[in-house]
């Protein structure tokens, strides 16, 4: 059926003497594309079925096929804002299955009939039939990272090697914005780091030897955070910081059967960091190793490192601390000089 045909346009039924003047109501269905067509709730199958009328702009919309099986009447129609609110006349109820851009000329008709004042509005009321679970907006990014790989001229062509400098960067941006303690700023760098996580996987999906996608990815990490979590998804306990530290170098350990406690440690670090990620490993395997008795500023930076980790104290994070406090005492050195 045409949307734009007679047919297809709602009008009201004759109403019984001394209904006329009841308004009805009005039900604007919403669902989301990330949960799978059918799955509505209680209440929007009780309202679909209570309908006097169903309304559906878009001939295919997902959920059609699942509400006709149902025994639901749907006409495919839009009407304009007077024309659904005659055909609310006489007490009557309409169901719209809003489509994805959420009927936003029909709203608006409808809040400017109301503003009127001179119209006697029917019951109006946004009922979602479905929502989305936590982490479904990852589903979207999927899908748009997918099609920006297959049609952008420039991302088609990244290979691993050539977004590794992206990755150092936006890690770099993440650390800053928790430092400086700008929320809307972390919230945007998170999202940059997790697009490199997702352009990688993308892109490592075309791999004619040893291919993987984000649900690969997202499956690995998932399995290693269940069995290094013992206590949280086992018979294991632990009730302290300490002791989930204790599990998780154990199984780790356990999973990685290292012959040496700097294996694993990428050298490409910050200098800082890597020292001290050295004299981690080595005080938690209760290795006793003394410094290189050599002079130099690379090895009383070495002591610096070393003396921060056994403090419990990040060299990096101190570093950068220090520096920002010496950026800023150029800035106002700067700005008294221009005075």
């Amino acid at each position: 059926m045409n949307a734009n045909s007679p047919e297809a346009t709602p009008r009201p039924e004759q109403a019984a003497p001394g209904t006329a003047a009841t308004p009805g109501r009005i039900v604007l269905l919403t669902t989301s594309h990330r949960v799978a067509p059918g799955l509505l709730s209680w209440p929007a199958w009780q309202a679909l079925h209570a309908a006097d009328q169903v309304l559906c702009a878009d001939g295919t919309h997902p959920q059609l096929p699942y509400l006709r099986e149902a025994g639901i009447t749907v006409d495919e129609a839009s009407p304009a804002a007077q024309e659904l609110v005659d055909a609310c006349a006489g007490g009557r109820t309409v169901v719209v299955v809003a489509t994805g851009e959420g009927e936003p000329a029909l709203t608006d008709g409808l809040a400017r009939l109301a503003g009127t004042g001179r119209v006697d509005m029917p019951e109006l009321e946004l009922l979602p039939a479905s929502y989305d679970l936590p982490g479904a907006r990852l589903l979207d990014l999927v899908q748009v990272m997918d099609r920006i790989r297959a049609e952008c001229p420039w991302s088609s062509r990244q290979t691993h090697k050539g977004l590794a400098k992206y990755g150092i960067e936006e890690a770099y941006e993440l650390v800053e914005a928790i430092e400086e303690g700008d929320r809307d700023e972390l919230r945007e760098e998170l999202g940059d780091v997790l697009l490199q996580v997702v352009f990688h996987a993308r892109i490592a999906e075309e791999d004619l030897e040893a291919p993987f996608s984000i649900d690969d990815v997202a499956g690995g990490i998932v399995a290693k955070l269940i069995h290094r979590h013992p206590h949280v998804f086992g018979d294991e306990t632990a009730t302290t910081p300490e002791e989930v530290k204790e599990h998780w170098l154990r199984t780790k350990a356990v999973e990685k059967q290292r012959t040496s406690v700097t294996e694993g440690i990428p050298l490409g670090q910050p200098g800082l960091a890597l020292a001290a990620k050295l004299a981690f490993r080595a005080r938690t395997a209760n290795l006793d190793i003394p410094l290189p008795p050599v002079e130099g500023i690379g090895y009383d930076l070495l002591a610096l490192a070393v003396r921060a980790e056994s403090e419990g104290v990040d060299p990096e994070a101190a570093l950068r601390a220090a520096a920002r406090a010496y950026r800023d005492a150029i800035r106002e050195t700067e700005g008294g000089d221009r005075a």
